[in-house]
């Protein structure tokens, strides 16, 4: 394609209202083959807890599903996309549905069109094979898949596998034609910000901003961001986010989501109560995410709440290496005594039936 083709008007329209978008993880059975029960169920929870879309072929989904070996990349993206229909025909709704797109330019290229072709709206363009290439390279190799499907940005954090990227490099980069969103993930607080104001600079008041910082996810969901734009301040907010973390405890995480938005009426809720909330956030994450092992358990972890909660049958990965870190299960015992008003157990043990069938 040598246009840039943009998604339907209702997918951007939603993207920009904000989004609750949980990460996808991948259900396997104990020989490591696709549990496609789990794998529905999963995809009906989600849709059920409120969230406004998917993301799937994402990290939380297991970038191995695209090694041949496995060769799951396909399947799980039209089981996924079948399961989505369903849920949008119950609920006569539009569902915002999101692929992962990783690799080189010829991978990227040929993974585009098998996210477009299997019915999803957008790409969420990992950038991780670019850690030497120069951002010139990059914002060539951005163009080009968007000229095979709408996009989101995403910046990574370096800790597992992005790169530092210039306020340059966003300036130039929101000017993509097709670019819906941006997903900010660089657990740091000036490189959030440097994509705020990059976009903002740029004019774009089609293009939203996400969060990924799972360190301080209610903090960028209720900051105003305010920026000076030539003559005037321009004022702009993180609008939802696509977050591994939210693949657990979904339906709390929606309402946490719409409070800071300010659609939920809190009554007596304080600045001090909304900082509470944050640190509590984020002691959960960094136990679900194994924080204290540079995130070795990650994927392992929301799969061990997932599996409590009879979401999923166990915790394996693609990779037999991956599991709980020593501790991890632990730290996870800790947080879900801590915090039962973060967790959802009550709805997931009433629908779980019905979301299994």
């Amino acid at each position: 394609m040598s246009h840039y083709p943009d998604a339907p008007g209702w997918v951007r329209e939603k993207l920009c209202r904000g989004l609750a978008i949980p990460a996808h993880p991948l259900a396997l059975t104990s020989q490591r083959k696709l549990d496609e029960r789990s794998q529905r169920a999963l995809t009906r929870y989600y849709h059920a807890a409120g969230a406004g879309g998917i993301a799937v072929g994402v990290h939380t989904t297991q970038f191995a599903i695209r090694e041949p070996k496995h060769g799951l990349f396909e399947p799980v993206l039209r089981l996924t996309a079948e399961t989505a229909n369903d849920c949008e025909r119950e609920a006569l709704e539009g569902w915002v549905r999101i692929g992962g797109i990783c690799g080189k330019t010829k991978q990227a290229v040929a993974e585009a069109d098998l996210i477009r072709n299997c019915g999803y709206h957008a790409g969420l363009l990992s950038l991780a094979a670019f850690a030497d290439a120069s951002e010139r390279e990059i914002l060539t190799h951005c163009h080009r898949v968007a000229r095979e499907i709408p996009i989101l940005g995403f910046y990574l954090q370096p800790a597992v596998g992005g790169r530092v990227l210039s306020y340059a490099f966003w300036r130039e980069f929101a000017e993509i034609p097709n670019l819906l969103a941006v997903k900010i993930a660089p657990f740091n607080r000036y490189q959030t910000q440097d994509v705020v104001r990059a976009v903002i600079a740029s004019g774009r008041t089609d293009v939203a901003l996400y969060t990924g910082n799972d360190d301080s996810i209610v903090v960028d969901l209720l900051t105003p961001f305010r920026f000076r734009c030539g003559s005037r301040w321009v004022q702009r907010r993180i609008v939802g986010g696509l977050l591994g973390h939210w693949a657990v405890w979904t339906q709390r995480a929606v309402e946490l989501f719409e409070a800071c938005r300010g659609e939920i009426n809190v009554a007596g809720e304080s600045t001090l109560d909304w900082l509470r909330l944050q640190a509590e956030v984020t002691d959960a994450n960094a136990a679900f995410f194994d924080a204290a092992n540079g995130f070795a358990g990650c994927i392992a972890g929301l799969h061990e709440v997932l599996r409590r909660q009879g979401l999923m049958r166990g915790v394996w990965c693609l990779d037999p290496r991956e599991g709980l870190s020593a501790g991890q299960k632990q730290e996870i015992d800790r947080v879900l005594r801590a915090y039962p008003h973060l967790s959802d157990d009550a709805f997931v043990a009433e629908h779980l039936d019905a979301w299994r069938r």
